[in-house]
C-alpha cells in the first residue's frame, strides 16, 4: 500500500477517526462489538453485523438499554483471552481526553455518566480512576453480556459502537505511547511500526478464525509505505509495473491524472469514480471570525466554481450546500444557501461587490483571515490561492499557512495554533445526520474547529437526538443543517466524488462483475476485509 504521510494517523482505536483508517484497522487487526457488511450495495454496506458480538445488541423498551451477547474464543496475539473488561476499558479510555483527545466521543455523550456543570464528565477515565464507579455503573459486565446504560433514548447507539470503541488489555495500555504500539486481536499483528515511514502487518498465530466469521484473511502481509508524493503513487499505479501489479494507494487520484485513467478503457476493471460519504467544507473559526456578516462576507466572497475546476472538475463531485449530503438519505434538503439564505442568489463564482456591501453593514474592520491548509496535493496549494484571491477581492486580507501533513490536524485542533480558516471535510459516521451536526457544530462536539457553542443550536439538537420518530427528527435535522450555513459556520465546497486505481493483482471478492474492487459505502474506502491477489 502507498500512502501519503497524512493517511492513518493513528494505531490507537480510541484515536483512530477516519472511515478509511477505521475501515483498514477493522478489517485486519482490530476486532470490536460490531462492524459493518461487506457489499458493494450501499444499502446492505449500511447495515451492521457482530463480530465480538454475535448480535447487534437488544435494546430495552425505551432504548436506554443495550445488551450485547459476546462471542467465545478470541484473543490477542500474544495469545490470552480477549475478554469483556477488555472490551469495557477501551471504551472507558474515552473520556481521558489528554490522552485520547481528537478522536470520537459518542461514549461520552450517550452513556449514563452524570456531568459537571461546564459539561465535563464527572469520569476523567482509567488513568486517574476519578469516578470510575460512576463508569463501572453504565458499562457492565457478567453472564457472557455487555450491558451498557445510556442517559437518553437511542436506537442507533449500535452504530456508535463503530467509532473509538476497540478493546484495550489494561496491562498492556501505556497511554499515549500506545499509539505507537497497540495490542491486536485480528488476523494480522504488527510486525513494525515506523512513524512517516513504514507499517508491516504479519499473520497473528493466535488468531482462531472459528471465533472470526467476518474476517477471511486473504494476504499474506500488508506492508504500508508512508511519505509517497500523490503524484508519485498515481503513476505508479498507471504504470502498474513489478510489485506496483500488487499495489494500492491509500487515497485518491489527483486531479492531474484524471482524465488520462478515467479515458482509457485499459483501466476500466480496476479504477473506480463513485460518491463517497464526504462533504468538503473550509471551517471558519468563530472564537476568532466572530461577526456573522465577516463570516458571510467570506462566503459570498469565494470562487467555488474555480476551486471544484481545480479538483477536477465533473470528476469532483457537486457544488454542496452544506455540510450534510445527498447520499445519506432523508436527513438531506435542499438548505438554499446559495440561493436565499444569505440575503440573495450567491453565483458558483462568488459575489466580491455583495461581500464588500456586508462587511460595511457588520460595522467592523474584519479581521486578517489566516488560511491553515495541507498542501499535500498540486490542487490543494491552487486552491489556497483561490482563497486568497477570492477573499482579497472583497476587501480581507488572507495569509497563507501550509501546515506538514503529519501535524495538520495536531495543529488546528489546538486552540492557541488554530486560525481564522482551515480545510476540512466530513463524512457521516453512520446514516443519521446527527453524526455530522453534532460532532461540527454542538458545543463540545468531537470535530467542532468551528469552535461553536451556540445556545440556540446545542438545544435543538440535543431534542433531535433524542427524538425517536425517525421522519421528525429527519426534518430536525434538514432545519439544523440550514442554521448552520447561515450562521456561517463553514464555507460549503463540495459533495465529494472519489477516484481510485489499483493494481492489476488487486481484487475483492465481494467486488460487482467487471470491477477488481469498488468503494465500499459503509465508510467510502476499500472494502479492505475481503481483498486478495491474484496469482
Amino acid at each position: 500500500m502507498l500512502s501519503p504521510l497524512e493517511k492513518l494517523q493513528h494505531l490507537d482505536p480510541e484515536l483512530i477517526y477516519t472511515g478509511e483508517d477505521a475501515s483498514f484497522a477493522q478489517s485486519w487487526w482490530q476486532r470490536q462489538l460490531v462492524v459493518y457488511k461487506v457489499s458493494n450495495d450501499p444499502n446492505q454496506a449500511a447495515e451492521l453485523e457482530g463480530d465480538l458480538a454475535t448480535d447487534t445488541g437488544t435494546p430495552n423498551a425505551d432504548g436506554t438499554q443495550w445488551v450485547f451477547n459476546l462471542r467465545d474464543g478470541a484473543t490477542w496475539e500474544d495469545g490470552a483471552p480477549l475478554t469483556c473488561d477488555d472490551i469495557a476499558y477501551g471504551i472507558s479510555r474515552q473520556y481521558a481526553v489528554d490522552v485520547t483527545g481528537g478522536g470520537p466521543k459518542y461514549m461520552v455523550d450517550f452513556l449514563d455518566i452524570p456531568k459537571n456543570k461546564d459539561g465535563s464528565s464527572q469520569y476523567e477515565g482509567p488513568y486517574s480512576g476519578k469516578g470510575q464507579e460512576l463508569f463501572d455503573k453504565a458499562v457492565v459486565c457478567g453472564d457472557g453480556n455487555i450491558t451498557f446504560n445510556l442517559n437518553a433514548p437511542s436506537p442507533d447507539f449500535p452504530y456508535a459502537l463503530i467509532w473509538g470503541t476497540g478493546p484495550v488489555p489494561e496491562a498492556r495500555d501505556t497511554g499515549k505511547q500506545y499509539d505507537k504500539a497497540p495490542a491486536t486481536s485480528g488476523p494480522y499483528m504488527i510486525e513494525s511500526a515506523v512513524t512517516n515511514e513504514e507499517l508491516v502487518l504479519v499473520r497473528n498465530p493466535n488468531w482462531d478464525p472459528a471465533s472470526d466469521p467476518y474476517r477471511p484473511a486473504y494476504p499474506d502481509s500488508i506492508v504500508i509505505k508512508y511519505g509517497i508524493a500523490s503524484t508519485e503513487i498515481d503513476q505508479r499505479l498507471i504504470e502498474d509495473a513489478g510489485d506496483d501489479k500488487n499495489a494500492i494507494g491509500y487515497g485518491s487520484l489527483d486531479p492531474s491524472v484524471l482524465a488520462t485513467v478515467f479515458n482509457d478503457p485499459q483501466y476500466e476493471a480496476r479504477r473506480l469514480n463513485e460518491p463517497d460519504p464526504y462533504s468538503i467544507y473550509y471551517g471558519i473559526n468563530t472564537k476568532l471570525v466572530p461577526n456573522l456578516k465577516h463570516r458571510q462576507a467570506m462566503m459570498v466572497a469565494l470562487d467555488r466554481a474555480q476551486l471544484k475546476v481545480n479538483t477536477g472538475g465533473d470528476f469532483a463531485g457537486d457544488l454542496a450546500d452544506g455540510t450534510v449530503k445527498p447520499n445519506i438519505g432523508q436527513d438531506y434538503a435542499p438548505t438554499g444557501l446559495w440561493e436565499s439564505l444569505l440575503g440573495q442568489p450567491i453565483p458558483d463564482s462568488g459575489d466580491p461587490e455583495y461581500a464588500k456591501q456586508l462587511i460595511q453593514e457588520s460595522g467592523e474592520t474584519p479581521p486578517v483571515i489566516r488560511y491553515q491548509y495541507r498542501e499535500s496535493s498540486p490542487s490543494s496549494k491552487l486552491n489556497a490561492g483561490v482563497v486568497k484571491t477570492s477573499l482579497e477581492k472583497a476587501g480581507f486580507k488572507v495569509e497563507l499557512e501550509s501546515l506538514p501533513l503529519g501535524d495538520y490536524y495536531t495543529i488546528i485542533f489546538d486552540e492557541q495554533k488554530a486560525h481564522e480558516m482551515m480545510s476540512l471535510g466530513w463524512g457521516a459516521d453512520w446514516p443519521n445526520a446527527g453524526t455530522v451536526l453534532g460532532p461540527l457544530f454542538a458545543g463540545g462536539g468531537s470535530w467542532n474547529l468551528s469552535r461553536t457553542d451556540d445556545p440556540v443550536y446545542n438545544e435543538k439538537f440535543a431534542a433531535a437526538q433524542q427524538n425517536l420518530n425517525r421522519d421528525e427528527q429527519a426534518t430536525q435535522w434538514q432545519e439544523l443543517n440550514a442554521y448552520s450555513m447561515q450562521q456561517g459556520w463553514a464555507i460549503p465546497t463540495l459533495f465529494e466524488n472519489d477516484q481510485r486505481l489499483v493494481g492489476s493483482n488487486v481484487y475483492s471478492a465481494s467486488a460487482p462483475e467487471g470491477q477488481n474492487v469498488y468503494l465500499w459505502g459503509a465508510a467510502g474506502s476499500f472494502p479492505y476485509v475481503d481483498m486478495y491477489l491474484k496469482q
